[in-house]
């Protein structure tokens, strides 16, 4: 995975692409000196094992200058889940009370989907509008898709504080990934407005047609999506949006290929992808093939899809559960431009 970026230089497109901004070179660009922001922690999911990395994700946020506040029951355990029910319904509406700039979970994991119930929507959308930015991945996406169906409300799908902020570079000699502070930085400063990536080359399709032709979307098509098995298991439920002329992006962890292409089969017979404008492939990460695949790998999964609908199936978007991640706002009104290898999904106001 390479090229992609937050960012906002220009770069010239081609007839009606022209208002478009894209992004080339650096990853954003701006100057992130807005001063500190206010961050909330906390637990929605998940317990919190690892300590360690809590604590240096917390380090590694107030060194960028901004102002921490951990949620009283961050670290409550039960069973798998940071606290039993009550008391991650609890937090997630601390975290709306909080006034904060953003509020992050510390971890994904599972629990989201059997508190959604509980969740009190419009409080939490009352706190989106006032300008608490909602941001996490994988479970999370239970949350940020019933907000979605509930109220309409944008959230975004980003870092979680543990894997993201929490990283031990002295283990690995890896540290916070660039690209996922640039952007993090720009959502903290008002100041993002796209992501751009370069997809993986490609070659034709099982009955010799081209994968992907060049194409735009004007910006009136709703992004949505998430993980993969989180969304799927909302499906038939009231906290599903029911997206038309949407842009749905998937990512999904140590799920085997065939499970992956099996969700993507449910959404196909329920009739949720052929209602979409594109549908994009961010990254599958940490399965294992095996020899009675036969060759059955990811890519033969993603060629299929292509066969099934009429939609442009796009590749390599910079999000997923991998260091490198873009921040994509769920539920907000975006453009999509492919040229070539070269795509972007625009947020930003258009001129």
């Amino acid at each position: 995975m390479h090229d992609e970026h937050c960012g906002h230089e220009h770069h010239a497109h081609h007839g009606h692409h022209d208002h478009v901004h894209s992004v080339d070179g650096s990853c954003c660009g701006h100057d992130h000196s807005h001063g500190s922001r206010h961050i909330y922690i906390y637990s929605p999911s998940g317990a919190v094992r690892d300590k360690a990395a809590f604590k240096r994700g917390i380090k590694q946020l107030e060194a960028l200058g901004h102002e921490v506040e951990v949620d009283v029951d961050a670290l409550t355990s039960s069973q798998r889940f940071a606290g039993d029910d009550a008391t991650r319904l609890a937090a997630i509406h601390r975290a709306a009370a909080s006034g904060a700039d953003v509020a992050l979970i510390s971890r994904g994991g599972y629990g989201l989907t059997r508190i959604l119930p509980g969740i009190k929507y419009k409080t939490v959308a009352k706190a989106i509008a006032n300008g608490t930015k909602f941001v996490g991945l994988s479970d999370f996406t239970a949350f940020q898709l019933a907000m979605l169906a509930q109220t309409g409300a944008t959230t975004w799908a980003g870092p979680a504080l543990n894997a993201d902020f929490g990283v031990d570079a002295k283990k690995t000699g890896e540290p916070v990934d660039d690209i996922m502070l640039d952007c993090f930085e720009d959502l903290l400063s008002g100041q993002g407005e796209g992501a751009g990536w370069q997809m993986p080359k490609i070659g034709e399709l099982p009955n010799g047609k081209p994968q992907l032709k060049d194409f735009y979307v004007p910006g009136a098509a709703t992004l949505w999506g998430g993980n993969l098995a989180v969304l799927v298991s909302l499906l038939g439920t009231p906290y599903f949006p029911q997206i038309d002329g949407g842009i749905l992006f998937i990512e999904d962890v140590g799920e085997h290929p065939y499970k992956i292409e099996r969700m993507l089969t449910q959404l196909l017979l329920a009739g949720v992808l052929q209602k979409q404008k594109a549908i994009v492939f961010g990254q599958f990460t940490e399965f294992k093939l095996t020899t009675h695949d036969k060759g059955f790998k990811l890519q033969t999964v993603i060629d299929w899809l292509r066969m099934q609908i009429k939609r442009p199936v796009l590749q390599g978007l910079p999000f997923g559960h991998v260091p490198t991640k873009v921040l994509l706002p769920v539920g907000a009104q975006v453009s999509l431009s492919v040229e070539g290898r070269d795509a972007l999904i625009y947020w930003g106001h258009t001129h």
